[in-house]
């Protein structure tokens, strides 16, 4: 996945569902707020703020955004430091209705979840990705 020179806004207003557009605009603006970067599309459907470089143990590297979301079709696939689930398990208790994968949130409904849970999360991830706070809280 890289960055594009693609134009978010234009992204935005293709999202058919006019409610998950209107909670991709909230979400947009969360990020950049947490992150204090502009929104860039990353590959064709994926919303990404800021970059930091990541380096495996395999020794394969890249570069990623500090934070991301996707406006699909079901939900908001938010994408969060790896492991989120079994680190964070009393802030995502209190966040509502969700689904998780191993660095994907999956919420259907910003107005659904607990927007003071759903930016500790964010600003979380984005702290272990800046190399300022721990992977685990």
């Amino acid at each position: 996945m890289r960055r594009t020179d693609a134009s978010v806004t234009r992204f935005l207003a293709r999202v058919p569902d006019e409610q998950r557009r209107e909670d991709a605009l909230r979400l947009c603006a969360t990020m950049q707020e947490i992150t204090g970067e502009p929104p860039a599309l990353w590959g064709t459907s994926i919303i990404g703020f800021g970059t930091y470089h990541y380096r495996y143990a395999s020794g394969h590297e890249g570069d990623a955004p500090l934070a991301s979301f996707s406006p699909r079709r079901q939900h908001l696939a938010i994408y969060l430091v790896g492991e989120f689930g079994d680190r964070h398990q009393s802030v995502l208790a209190r966040l509502g209705p969700h689904k998780t994968g191993k660095g994907c949130l999956y919420i259907k409904r910003l107005d659904d979840v607990d927007l003071h849970a759903l930016r500790e999360l964010i600003d979380r991830s984005v702290r272990v990705r800046k190399g300022i706070g721990r992977a685990s809280a």
